[in-house]
Order: C-alpha cells, then structure tokens, then sequence
C-alpha cells in the first residue's frame, strides 16, 4: 500500500526579532497510509502545530518535500493549493472555529458551497454527515445552541463532508472536559477506519494517542517512534 502524506527532509526555520534563526523541524520524515491513524506527540513548543501546518499547506517548509497522492506541495500554485485544502484535506483544531451566524447544517455545507455543489445538494450531504456523527436533532442549531462536545462533533463533520485524503487534527479535544474528549475520540478513531482516510492527530492526551496505530516522538525537530514512558506521558 502507497502513502497517501508523506513527508521527506522536512526542515522549518523562522527568524526572531533579533534576526536569529529558530530552528522548528528538522529533516523530518513522514509516512501516513489510508486508514491509518498516527499520533504526534511531544513536550509543548516542540513544533507539533507547525509540522501540522506544514502537512496543511497553512504554511511553507524552509526546505524538504511534502506529497499529498504522490503529488509535490511545491508543483502547486495558490489556486490548486486553496483546492487542496478545501477538498482534500480536513482540518480540526482544539477550538471549532465555527461560524457563530450560521446553524450546525449550513457550516458543515460551507466547504462544499465553497467548491461549487449547489445549496440543496450541499445542505443534504451535511444534514447525513451532521447524523453519523450524532447531531441529527442539532441541524437547524447554531453554535451557540450547542454544547462544547457538539460543537466539536459540528467541527469533525465540516472537516469529513467532502471526504479528505486525510484529516489533521491539533489538540482536538482539548478544550473538552472528560466525557465529551473521550466520545470525540471514539468518533475520529472510528471515522478515520470507516471512510479509509488517514488522520494525523497532535495531541498530549494520553487516551487520544492510544488510540493510534503508530505513536511518533517530536524532539529537536524530527520524528521517531515514542518509547513506551513517552507514549504515558
């Protein structure tokens, strides 16, 4: 089986105000298969959002190569970026960043209105995706109606609607209590194996990470396989 993300030499410098270079990442390699789920974990500042970004297409390595279906993120123009991001990547942060005038089924339809489906067409496949993940009675609320758990779960829906190569997924239960963190789990774990899609999670939860086929240690800028003291941690 082919990687479906892959990640090769991947190094990430920015400049402070002093003009001294920090170094984020560095010769980083990655592999991530079709329904596979990995976790990316590490002490905090260790560059885990920024590595997320990059595999995003938020933001451009300083050198290395990224692939997403065997295609280079360097061959790419704005444009066919922008269409990489809307259609074949799904986003999920710690926070939804749902839009707070807009009911559960119209931001999940969003990314699709966005790429062109029609309003009904677009309304009809978010009220289905809205149902797997739970929220069938929640369609016409908006987030604020909503609980942190629900919010959530609008947020994994909007990033699977048009279903991705692949969903990353920053701290994203995080800003759950318990319960609602560990149901959220379940619901991407679960995701990730049905829809065949591969989830790349950044995450300090320990019950998260276990969930994954494969743990990966972040330090001094590059990826290893995490010891058993470190995947508890």
């Amino acid at each position: 089986m082919s990687a479906v993300l892959e990640a090769n030499g991947l190094r990430k410098v920015y400049v402070g105000g002093d003009r001294a270079e920090i170094e984020v990442l560095n010769a980083l390699d990655l592999a991530v298969y079709p329904g596979e789920m990995v976790a990316i974990v590490g002490a905090s500042g260790a560059g885990k959002s920024t590595l997320l970004h990059l595999l995003g297409a938020l933001d451009h390595p300083t050198s290395g190569e990224i692939r997403l279906g065997g295609r280079p993120y360097a061959s790419l123009g704005p444009a066919d970026r922008d269409h990489l991001r809307n259609r074949e990547i799904g986003f999920v942060f710690q926070f939804h960043h749902l839009l707070r005038e807009f009911t559960a089924v119209e931001n999940v339809a969003m990314p699709l209105r966005i790429a062109g489906v029609p309003g009904g067409s677009a309304r009809a496949r978010a009220a289905d995706v809205l149902e797997r993940v739970g929220l069938r009675e929640r369609l016409h609320h908006r987030p604020a109606e909503l609980s942190g758990g629900e919010q959530q779960r609008c947020a994994v829906a909007r990033a699977i609607v048009h279903e991705p190569r692949v969903i990353l997924a920053d701290e994203p239960s995080g800003n759950l209590d318990h319960r609602h963190g560990r149901e959220l789990h379940d619901l991407l774990a679960g995701l990730a194996r049905m829809l065949d899609t591969a989830l790349v999670v950044a995450t300090h939860n320990r019950e998260l990470a276990e969930r994954a086929d494969r743990i990966l240690w972040l330090d001094h800028g590059a990826l290893r396989a995490a010891t058993a003291a470190e995947a508890m941690a």
